[in-house]
């Protein structure tokens, strides 16, 4: 018995120290080497202080700023621990419920026309933390944005134009806007 059970022990520890040990540290390290922003959370500060990451979206509720997607992750919503979709069917009467009063809020708060309201902005993303949108979603809140600033639809455009993130290598993802630097380009340049 002893001939079996003293070489698993031995090679249970040695893959413990490496896979357990060795393995992260060169991995983590590699990682702060090449890539320091993003090993760190992709976080984003504003005065010295942390005032979140580009990688998880944040409710904002004041008029002056644009909105992300609605979010089903927690109780509140935006609750990062409990980042998950609302899982409800297509055709269930809660989702239509939930997607009919957002439409209301989307058409009177940012003043829009039946049938002219994007999709994102009524619905959750799968994680509940999409930190970006559409951009149709961010020119239809483009002047609501720009009265509650006193800026001009214009001004609030190029801003909007300047921080839309396009299509990796030209071909991969969607063209999106990240709100919370958008919103803090914003807050620039008053």
């Amino acid at each position: 018995m002893e001939k079996y059970t003293i070489p698993a022990v031995r090679m249970a520890l040695v893959t413990l120290v490496v896979l357990g040990l060795l393995y992260p540290l060169a991995v983590t390290g590699i990682a702060q080497l090449t890539m320091p922003v993003k090993a760190n959370g992709s976080l984003v500060s504003s005065g010295g202080a942390v005032v979140g990451s580009v990688l998880i979206g944040q409710k904002f509720t004041q008029a002056k700023y644009f909105h992300g997607r609605p979010s089903a992750a927690g109780e509140g919503g935006y609750d990062a621990q409990a980042s998950g979709a609302s899982n409800l069917a297509p055709t269930s009467k809660a989702l239509l419920g939930a997607v009919t009063k957002q439409v209301g809020n989307a058409k009177r708060d940012f003043k829009l026309l039946p049938g002219s309201v994007p999709v994102d902005m009524v619905t959750a993303s799968g994680s509940g933390l999409d930190p970006d949108i559409t951009p149709a979603n961010a020119y239809a809140q483009v002047d609501a944005v720009a009265g509650a600033r006193g800026m001009t639809a214009e001004a609030v455009r190029r801003i909007v134009d300047e921080n839309l993130i396009h299509r990796q290598l030209g071909f991969l993802g969607e063209p999106r806007v990240n709100v919370l630097v958008v919103n803090m380009a914003l807050d620039a340049a008053k």
